[in-house]
């Protein structure tokens, strides 16, 4: 059995020459010249788009839907161009109308639709000669003869008066006729509500104007916000540790999520990622109600915090290194998940507090080793139909102790092989993940090591050894229609007790998805596999069962799910969890979860 172990010096010079090999060799980048940048201090709360580029890498931002979580690394990180159009002038009255208005116009005859023998020529000519207060359309028409409402002609009037005031200001009043102003008091006397209400919408909008101004949270940072309420609870079951029935209580809970997303120069991104909740797990390993993790929720709050204590779950900063990378550093972050190196193969049943009930119907086990911690990451197109993905994650990097650190403690080294069909109905990825952890370690999840779902012995390690695994997968989407698509992965772990022998653990999993199910916006889904199994274990090592006593039966994870979309802020999303023979053993009953989530975003 080939297992590896990265040493500090080894895994970073191995990430940079692959970063290097793959901007200078592989795919020259672009000089950061050709990346646009803002034209603007203020952030607008619009993706940032560069209009030149057609990349396929994608970061899921634990949306409902695939289109949204699938989304182009150019759409992340370059601005849209902002329109923004001319300020109408005050003589430019009929640019109400859906033709845009043309500019002052300095005589009647520039006109092409006014004639001499018009009845109105006169008043026309003496309008735009002696005061300079009408405007033609585009195509250089008046289009006298269209019907024009009180608003239109209050607006117009108000025009004609402001250049009267121009007028008297400048000192030409001698251009003024005194049956012209008597004609101009009798108007602005019968006008006189219109134009009260005109201003006084201007006036209202100004005011709303400054208010916003005044109290906007942040010219460059924008606020994106979830929360969850949760009623769930164990129907059936036992624990598979002590043997006796679990309690079968109902709970409430909550989880809130607020993204703080900064951009400084309209090409980068700073997320800051604050997370509270208070849902407790069913089951983890050799502990909780269940005694496993078989089944285990997405929902789950750490056990490291106290309940609803704020965390800073998540601080990333990305940018752009040339048009076809981005690099992302974090210290603190689910790399994986964030960068949506598994929301491509599970784009319906991946996302947070939204989609699939269980952790497993959301991703394969290679990408759970990892817990989160700080790190790099590199995405790179090599072409519209291929992306490559690397990271490295120190899961403990924040603690300076020993056998700890960004190098010398636990990590997980991750490179994926993305390929998707020109539609992007058909995606193909093959993953491989390194990780190491030395003994008696734990991350944010509150593991040694394993992927925190699956049977005890494919969590467990042996004690005061450190621990080893090479991971790989292999995992495929594919959208038969627009009401239809299936996934499926299928994941492999070498497992390397350090100087005690070796362990393998298989996965599996398969998904049906109907999109726009009863309703435009919801979704069903439908999910069977096997969770992480211990299938087989050198003689001499003891992972708490006996001496190379590995899982002796399998167990099957069901779930289903349907998420009623409300509107475009609230989803209701009932579901059930069914695993039968927990911790692989036959001689546990099955287990059934059920739960209800209501979700907010905003």
């Amino acid at each position: 059995m080939w297992i590896v172990r990265w040493n500090s010096r080894f895994t970073f010079w191995l990430l940079f020459f692959l970063d290097i090999s793959i901007i200078l060799v592989m795919n020259p980048a672009k000089s950061q010249a050709n990346i646009p940048e803002s034209t603007s201090s203020t952030v607008s709360n619009t993706t940032l788009v560069p209009a030149s580029r057609q990349s396929p890498v994608f970061f899921a931002d634990r949306n409902n839907s695939m289109e949204e979580q699938v989304t182009p690394l150019s759409q992340l990180l370059s601005p849209v161009p902002k329109t923004s159009a001319s300020p109408v002038s005050s003589h430019q009255v009929r640019s109400l109308d859906d033709n845009a208005a043309m500019g002052q116009v300095n005589s009647v005859s520039e006109l092409s639709d006014i004639k001499p023998t018009d009845w109105a020529f006169q008043a026309l000519q003496s309008l735009v000669e002696r005061y300079g207060a009408i405007a033609g359309y585009s195509n250089q028409t008046f289009q006298g003869n269209r019907a024009m409402t009180r608003y239109e002609f209050a607006a117009g009037l108000n025009a004609a008066l402001a250049r009267i005031n121009e007028l008297v200001s400048a000192g030409t009043s001698d251009l003024l006729r005194k049956e012209d102003l008597e004609i101009l008091q009798k108007l602005q006397n019968q006008f006189a509500p219109e134009l009260a209400q005109l201003r006084g919408k201007v006036d209202s909008l100004e005011t709303r104007t400054a208010v916003l101004q005044a109290q906007q949270f942040s010219t460059t940072t924008t606020l994106v916000g979830q929360a969850a309420i949760v009623i769930g609870g164990l129907v059936a079951g036992n624990n598979v540790v002590t043997k006796k029935p679990a309690p079968h209580n109902f709970t409430l809970g909550n989880y809130v999520n607020l993204k703080l997303n900064t951009s400084f120069n309209g090409t980068d991104q700073l997320r800051i990622v604050l997370t509270a909740d208070n849902i407790a797990s069913l089951g983890r390993t050799r502990s909780g109600i269940l005694g496993t993790n078989d089944g285990k929720t997405s929902d789950n709050a750490s056990p490291l915090f106290p309940n609803n204590e704020v965390i800073v779950s998540g601080v990333r900063y990305r940018y752009l290194l040339g048009s076809n990378t981005a690099i992302n550093v974090f210290a603190q972050s689910d790399g994986a998940f964030e960068l949506g190196l598994s929301g491509s193969i599970s784009p319906y049943f991946e996302g947070s507090a939204a989609n699939g009930i269980s952790r497993y119907s959301r991703r394969n086990m290679v990408y759970n080793y990892g817990d989160t911690g700080a790190g790099v990451a590199i995405l790179h197109n090599f072409s519209n139909q291929f992306q490559l993905g690397l990271q490295y994650t120190s899961i403990n990097g924040n603690n300076p102790t020993e056998n700890n650190g960004l190098f010398q403690g636990r990590y997980v080294a991750l490179g994926q092989l993305l390929y998707s069909s020109p539609n992007k109905n058909f995606r193909l990825a093959l993953t491989y993940a390194n990780t190491y952890s030395p003994p008696n370690t734990t991350g944010l999840s509150g593991t040694n090591f394993g992927p925190a779902i699956g049977s005890n012995l494919a969590n467990s390690t042996v004690a005061g050894r450190a621990t080893l695994g090479n991971l790989y997968g292999a995992g495929a989407f594919y959208r038969i229609n627009p009401s239809l698509a299936v996934n499926g992965w299928v994941g492999y772990s070498a497992h390397r007790y350090l100087g005690s022998g070796d362990a393998d653990v298989w996965d599996w999993g398969v998904g049906l998805s109907f999109p726009d199910l009863f309703q435009k916006g919801s979704l069903g889904g439908i999910f069977v596999g096997m969770e992480p199994k211990l299938t087989s274990l050198s003689p001499n090592v003891n992972l708490g069962a006996g001496n190379g006593v590995a899982d002796k039966d399998t167990s099957l994870h069901i779930e289903g799910f349907y998420q009623y979309q409300v509107n475009d802020n609230i989803a209701i999303t009932p579901g059930v969890i069914w695993i039968t023979a927990p911790d692989s053993d036959a001689s546990n009953p099955d287990s059934i979860v059920v739960w209800l989530r209501t979700t907010f975003r905003f």
